[in-house]
């Protein structure tokens, strides 16, 4: 059987996450001195109601490729026989980089990992129709070419309240970001 694995920027409902048995593998947030398991020690709501309290801004760091192996190891205690690992796009995290390090050292079972080329949802919707498929007991080049038809059909798009946050972590400059605000662009 194969199983799914993928990382916790893909919010799926736990609920979700629980039925079809995937396996997620949490970012990690520093924030306020602390360090935290995204979905396991902060979830998205405390996330975002502290987010403005925060000093300096959070920032968001890739595990290591042993907790990728550990959690292929686990699919494999688990039945799998294969695992995807579908991740958040190489182009806004290293996260498939260090997913592709671990399933190098997984000795149990074969890893095959996807850049999504994605985030959010539109991860999380691809992570959801190879579950299914995987569950129909379609293989894994059946799987990954729906995924690749599901990719070049999807895109994502975000209405930010504030440019403050994208400020504050470095991704937009203090011109570009004071430009914005003048103008109300969100």
């Amino acid at each position: 059987t194969i199983r799914i694995v993928t990382d916790s920027t893909c919010d799926l409902p736990q609920e979700i996450i629980q039925q079809h048995g995937i396996g997620v593998v949490p970012l990690y947030i520093h924030a306020g001195g602390r360090e935290y398991q995204d979905g396991v020690d902060l979830s998205r709501r405390e996330f975002y109601e502290r987010l403005p309290s925060f000093h300096p801004a959070p920032t968001t760091a890739v595990p290591s490729p042993e907790v990728f192996r550990r959690a292929y190891d686990r699919m494999a205690e688990e039945g799998a026989s294969e695992v995807l690992s579908i991740h958040i796009s190489v182009k806004l995290s290293a996260m498939a980089d260090i997913a592709r390090e671990g399933a190098k050292i997984t000795k149990t079972l074969p890893v095959t990992v996807l850049d999504s080329r994605q985030l959010s949802l539109g991860m999380g919707f691809q992570v959801l129709a190879a579950a299914e498929a995987a569950a129909a007991g379609r293989t894994m080049p059946e799987i990954l070419a729906m995924l690749e038809g599901q990719i070049s059909r999807t895109h994502v798009f975000a209405a930010l309240d504030t440019l403050e946050f994208m400020r504050r972590s470095g991704r937009m400059n203090f011109a570009l970001a004071t430009l914005g605000t003048l103008l109300q662009i969100k």
